[in-house]
Parts: structure tokens; sequence; C-alpha cells
């Protein structure tokens, strides 16, 4: 597989995307990933590997790297970019992986994996404003009373198709195939920011199912859990959190098409930064637009549930009793639309620019201009220069930095204006019909720095998928198989080296070294 790989790629220009992780038998993993531009325009993202190494220091894992690469022939001066993670012995300046790589080729730009940019911001953006940051924790609990055993996931079921059925029977729910199918409630995971969208929809849709078990808890339940049954039950059927419930499910679902993107196989670096865009838009819009349809949506749910809608006019009065008096009396619709609402979307909008402040990233504002979307009206040919001079000058040679400033101007005039080129939307798609049309040997030198563009990584999801499959074939079984099998082949290794005569430090070494290897052993 490795050497199909390897032809793929061919003399071509490729991206490293690596991530680190352990296995079940505690030993540090490296996953290495390949990306590059096949021959027929499509992004490849290729598992090439995990790699056991002693440590995570970058030069470590920088060894580690460049020996499955030379392995393979394939050469460390095509390599046209890096994708990490922001841990510091990956992204670090001086020090890091990134930085080590780099001096030895100049144009492997280290991207930072974009899924976890999003990851950091979302979660940022969630501790700086308080009573978001309670209410996730808030959510855990709920979760864990609501499903702490197998009778009560069994109540909470029962509970919610009781539920479906009641909708049903009034017409507030359609039937159909594959329509109300029974779920339960969903666990958020600190690392994966789609689960929190997942748990907040879980919960809106079994709440009064929730509600009930908790009220079962309530009666028939021992002390302790009785107690926290009713803590859990007046929290959820309080307006506060309901509003916060609902405010964090408009939001996330903005973010969740992006979060999901980002996961997503052969992803081209210009389309994610304008879903990055798009996100941000529509986070805006919700802000200036959607107030008084979230209101009403939060009201409407309160009151199909029994659950007191405050009078948004009247003083608001906090948790302490404290009246707060800000320019005259401060309303209870002042403190859900400013301290709430407001405040929520404008962290999450805040984080989002600052981790993805597209002024700060030359590469991919030059990047952009290549975009077919960006490019309908005019070329950017001086922004694609530039990108050439500054990122890529051992890609080309003098005569051809200047000969393609003029293939630029002919490609502007035969293929940007042209009829077709508005149909196309990606980089990757341009590629494609380059290639199909042989416009691709005509305009040779801008097909060049499109391929360059395209190899840039978006984010190391491949790598984490390796880990996944890591977990399952990596059991603690096999763990122990294998270890039973190493102390075996040792003591056979040993009793084979002595009698040459050997002295022991040299069979231990040439054990290690057969063990990193996994070389059949006879």
């Amino acid at each position: 597989m490795k050497n199909i790989i390897r032809e793929e790629i061919a003399g071509s220009k490729y991206c490293i995307v690596v991530d680190e992780a352990r296995d079940e038998s505690k030993r540090e993993q490296l996953s290495i990933v390949l990306r590059f531009v096949d021959k027929d325009g499509c992004i490849q993202e290729r598992f090439f590997g995990l790699v056991h190494v002693s440590n995570t220091t970058a030069l470590t894992l920088k060894n580690a790297i460049y020996s499955s690469l030379a392995h393979y022939n394939l050469d460390v001066q095509n390599i046209r970019g890096q994708g990490y993670d922001g841990a510091s012995n990956m992204r670090g300046e001086f020090h890091g992986l990134q930085a080590l790589i780099l001096k030895d080729c100049k144009s492997a730009y280290y991207v930072h994996c974009f899924a976890h940019r999003l990851q950091l911001a979302l979660v940022g953006a969630a501790k700086n404003v308080t009573p978001i940051h309670q209410f996730f924790d808030k959510l855990t609990f709920i979760v864990n009373i609501v499903g702490a055993s197998c009778k009560r996931n069994d109540e909470l079921k029962e509970a919610h198709t009781d539920d479906i059925a009641h909708l049903i029977s009034i017409n507030e729910l359609e039937k159909g195939s594959g329509l109300n199918q029974l779920c339960t409630l969903q666990r958020a995971a600190d690392t994966r920011w789609s689960s929190h969208f997942r748990s907040v929809s879980s919960l809106i849709k079994m709440f009064s199912a929730s509600c009930t078990v908790l009220l079962k808890v309530m009666e028939d339940g021992l002390p302790s859990q009785r107690a926290d049954a009713t803590s859990v039950y007046d929290e959820m059927t309080s307006f506060d959190f309901v509003f916060i419930l609902h405010l964090m499910r408009e939001i996330m679902e903005i973010t969740d098409v992006l979060c999901q993107t980002l996961q997503r196989k052969s992803q081209d670096i210009l389309n994610a930064m304008e879903l990055v865009s798009s996100t941000k838009k529509l986070l805006q819009e919700l802000r200036d637009d959607k107030w008084d349809d979230l209101l009403e949506k939060v009201k409407s749910f309160c009151v199909a549930r029994n659950i007191d809608v405050p009078d948004f006019s009247a003083q608001y009065v906090d948790r302490l009793g404290r009246a707060r008096r800000h320019q005259g009396n401060f309303t209870i619709e002042h403190h859900y639309r400013v301290d709430l609402f407001y405040a929520t979307i404008d962290s999450q909008m805040q984080e989002i620019n600052v981790r993805f402040n597209e002024d700060a990233v030359e590469l991919l504002m030059l990047s952009s201009a290549l975009n077919p979307q960006n490019a309908c009206d005019s070329l950017r040919y001086l922004d694609i220069c530039k990108l050439v001079e500054k990122f890529y000058p051992q890609d080309f040679t003098s005569d051809e930095k200047e000969r393609l400033e003029m293939q630029l101007k002919h490609y502007e005039h035969n293929v940007v204006i042209g009829p077709y080129y508005k149909s196309l939307s990606t980089l990757s798609e341009l590629y494609q019909w380059l290639v199909k049309t042989k416009k691709a040997d005509i305009y040779d030198l801008v097909f060049r720095v499109i391929v360059l563009v395209l190899t840039l990584p978006v984010s190391t999801a491949t790598t984490e998928r390796s880990f996944s499959a890591m977990n399952i074939v990596k059991t603690r079984l096999q763990s122990k198989m294998e270890d039973a099998f190493l102390s075996d082949a040792l003591m056979i290794f040993i009793e084979r080296e002595i009698a040459k005569n050997i002295c022991i430090d040299t069979i231990i070494e040439d054990f290690e070294n057969f063990k990193e290897r996994r070389i059949p052993f006879s």
C-alpha cells in the first residue's frame, strides 16, 4: 500500500499531516498522513502509517517522519505544507516540529489545523460568558442523572414513546418512515464541539421525557438520589435554563456546519476560509434579526410544559435578590437580550475572528486570488505573482517568474472571462476543468500554482481517524499477546546471539531494533 501511495505521488509536491496519541499499551504513536493532488485533480489524503516514538520532542518526531519518508524514497524537499494541531512541540516558532522542517524545506508552510482552531474558539467563547459556562456544567449533570442506570434509560425511552404518541394524536408531529425515531440523551465530549450540539438538541427533543424520569426518581429514589433529582428538575424547569438551551442550539446549529465540514476528507483551504466567512455572517444575522423569533420559540416551549415565563418589562432581580440599575430600571428583557443573547453571540464572533484572522495569514489571502468565485470580475494577477515570489521561489525559475505575469494576463482573457468559468465554485473544480479541457498544458505555470495551493492542509481529521482505527485494532488483549511474543522472542534471540559470543549490550541493542522494525523473526 505504501508503494502504491509513493507511485501516486511520484515526483509531485505533497504535504505532511501529523498527530500523536497513546495506544492501549501506553506507547506513543505518531500518525503520518500524506496530502497531495492526484493526476485527476482530486485532493487525496493517504494514511501512511503509525510510527512508535520514545518521546514527543520535536527532534524525535522529525527524525521519525524523515525515516518513514526516506524508506519509500519520498523526497523531503518536495514537502509543501505541514498540518498539525496547536501543541507547542508542533507549532513552536523556534524549536517546534514545523520550525525544524521549515529549516530543511523553505516552502513547507505550517497551517494550524482549522478544526482545532474552531474547537479552541468555541470553547473559549463558552467560558467567556459565565451563565453559558455554568449551563454546560448543568447539562452534563442532567445527562448523568437521567442516564445513570439501565432502568432510567428504559424509563426515558418509554416516556419519550408516550410523548411522541401524544404529539402525533394532536397533530403536532408528522407520521412517516424514518420519522420520530427513539433516541437517548447525548453526552458532550470536551474535545468535540459537535457533541455539545447533539447533547443540546437531544435534551430539547426529550425534555418532557427527562422531566418524567426525574419526577419518578424524586418519588421512588434513595434520599441522596431524590436530592440530586430535585435540584436538577428545578434547574431544568426554570426559564433561564430553557432560554440558554434554545440560544445555544441556534448558535451551534450555525457553527456545527463548519465543525462537520472540517472533519471531512480532502477539504481545500480556500473553501474552508469561505465557510469560516459564511459562519461569521450567519452569526451576525442571528444577532441582528432573530431575537424576536428566538424569544417566541422559548415562550411557546415553556407554555407547552407549564414553565413560568417572567414579565419581561419587570425589573430584573438576580438570584441573590439584588436589583440592578443601569440608566434607569434594568429590566428582565434587557438581561436576556443584552447580557445573554448579545453577549454570547459577540463572544463567539470575537473568538472566531481572533482564531481565523485572515489578515494575519498572508499566504491564504494571496491564495484566494486563484479562487474562481473571487476572480469572476478581474484576476488579481499581481497577488498571484507575489504569492509565487514570496512563498514558492524554489518551485519557479527566474525565467518562469517573468513569464508567469504574461501567462496570467492571457489566462484572464481566455479562461476567467469565459462562460464556463463562472460555474466553477472551488479551486479543486477549477483544477479538474483545466485538466479536462487540456488548458493545464497551455497555462502550465498557473496550473502549478494551483496545485501548490491545493496541497496546503486544512485539518488533521485523517490522522485522528487513524487513531480511532488504532484503538479498534490495538486492543488490550492484542497488547498482551504482543508482549508475550516479544518476551519469547527475546529469549530465543539472546540464546542465538550468545552462541556467537556477542556481548549482551549489542544483543539488547539489536533486539530493540528488531522490535521497532517488526522484522519477521524465525
